[in-house]
């Protein structure tokens, strides 16, 4: 993996730090607000400057005189980023001017002989530029005014901050990582197994629900294989969410099963499935990703054995009933081994891909056990079967009349499909296609292909696959 210059945007609470965090990365990764403290947890993203990538950090706001909740493990993060930064961008505010704050971050950051790039936020025009003068007390050398939230100076800032550091030609590497959300509801240990994997407190960890509020990528490397591990904060019931900062947690945490491979859906052993979690796993299988059971706290529980609680969950929820279970603790590591193995298998099948004339030999089989029944005084006939799409596996089956697939019957190739093939923790789709009519001379001709030429997955079957989503959407 090439190294990645890494830039920290650092400064006190509430002077724009977040949004400039958003306007580098040319996306809303940071929850902005006008109260101070929403940033906790660094956050990182990559961004790229005239074709040169780099990585940014966003940090929570630094105040050393504050008594908030979670100031320590605040200023703690904002540290660890100074650290392990290339260049600084420290944030301050030109309307505010000069704080006893921004004087002691100042002095924090000349110490650690790191490139220091002042960025004064807020001002929005060539109008306002005088409000500059005040902060070159501040010793920084280095000062350009831009306005975040309208994009002003973008350019400028980033060629100050990257002017002292090796100009080599890093080009943005093709992300091979495989994605994973670790989702759930608040408080049942998502960071605590962030945590836990890479061996620091990446994550700020507390009994307090709702630590968490951004959504968090974090690289992961395990025997030679690459994943990207994306930390989310706990989705709340609609009437819990009280404040909008965590409206915007739950639609981080959304965006977050979008853009994963694989969730890993994590649940308190001590409570079982809440109506919550089901609501959540919902999510995962509409949004057709693979999906991990994990029950963390197990360390905890006390007279009730893994065979009773994976009947109660398989006779609960049911549609849960393919996806790998796990009992850990991130606090003790127990079992935690397990997780990339089944990551690398739930992927693995999400990837898998069936020749056609294996599914119709399957098609065949399912009909020979369990012929459909007659609906109408007609008989539903399947002709073929073919796959047109992975992540999540798609396939389509094309018919005389769909209307005479029943729910039942449809839930029975279901279930016999995954007996036959598995597709462990990878939620499947069947369409039902009617097949295109034919002419005479059309079936002769198709008659004296061989049998794997009848079956191709060729621009017909892609095309009926196409009209079918046209069709669904309308």
């Amino acid at each position: 993996m090439t190294h990645l210059p890494k830039l920290a945007i650092v400064g006190r609470p509430n002077v724009g730090k977040s949004a400039l965090f958003n306007r580098i990365c040319k996306k809303k990764i940071a929850i902005v607000d006008e109260a101070e403290g929403i940033t906790r947890d660094r956050l990182y993203s990559q961004a790229e400057f005239f074709g040169r990538a780099f990585e940014v950090i966003d940090t929570g706001g630094m105040d050393y005189h504050s008594h908030a909740d979670f100031n320590e493990h605040i200023l703690r993060q904002a540290e660890v980023a100074i650290e392990e930064a290339d260049t600084i961008v420290m944030v301050v505010d030109a309307h505010l001017g000069i704080t006893k704050l921004d004087k002691e971050i100042s002095k924090i950051l000349l110490k650690t002989k790191k490139p220091v790039c002042l960025a004064v936020n807020k001002i929005d025009n060539g109008a306002q530029e005088y409000l500059l003068h005040e902060f070159h007390s501040l010793g920084i050398k280095k000062m350009i005014s831009v306005s975040a939230a309208q994009g002003w100076h973008m350019a400028e800032l980033l060629e100050e901050a990257f002017e002292d550091l090796e100009q080599d030609d890093l080009q943005a590497e093709e992300d091979l990582a495989t994605k994973v959300a670790i989702v759930g509801r608040p408080n049942v240990g998502k960071s605590s197994l962030i945590n836990f994997l890479l061996d620091e407190e990446r994550c700020i960890v507390s009994p307090i629900p709702g630590t968490t509020r951004d959504s968090i990528d974090v690289s992961v490397t395990h025997q030679e294989d690459h994943f990207r591990l994306i930390d989310t904060a706990g989705i709340r019931r609609k009437h819990a969410e009280h404040e909008v900062v965590d409206k915007f947690a739950a639609i981080r945490t959304e965006r977050a099963i979008e853009r994963a491979d694989i969730c890993v859906l994590m649940l308190d052993a001590q409570q079982g499935m809440t109506v919550q979690d089901k609501k959540i796993a919902n999510k995962i299988e509409e949004s057709g990703k693979g999906c991990i059971l994990v029950f963390n706290k197990w360390d905890l529980v006390k007279g009730f054995r893994m065979e009773h609680c994976l009947k109660d969950i398989n006779d609960e929820v049911s549609f849960l009933s393919h996806c790998p279970k796990i009992f850990m603790s991130a606090t003790t590591g127990r079992n935690v081994e397990k997780l990339f193995e089944e990551i690398k298998s739930v992927q693995e099948h999400s990837l898998k891909r069936i020749p056609t004339h294996q599914l119709n030999k399957f098609i065949e089989s399912a009909l020979q056990k369990n012929h459909p029944p007659m609906i109408g005084g007609k008989r539903l006939r399947i002709y073929y079967m073919a796959q047109v799409d992975v992540q999540p596996p798609k396939f389509i089956l094309f018919v005389n009349y769909p209307n005479l697939m029943s729910e039942s019957y449809k839930k029975y190739l279901y279930n016999q499909f995954r007996e036959t093939y598995g597709f462990v923790g990878v939620p499947l789709e069947l369409y039902v296609k009617g097949k295109k009519k034919t002419t005479f001379s059309e079936r002769k001709a198709k008659s004296q292909l061989q049998p794997q030429e009848k079956y191709q997955e060729d621009d017909e079957i892609v095309q009926a696959y196409e009209d079918f989503e046209e069709e669904e959407n309308a």
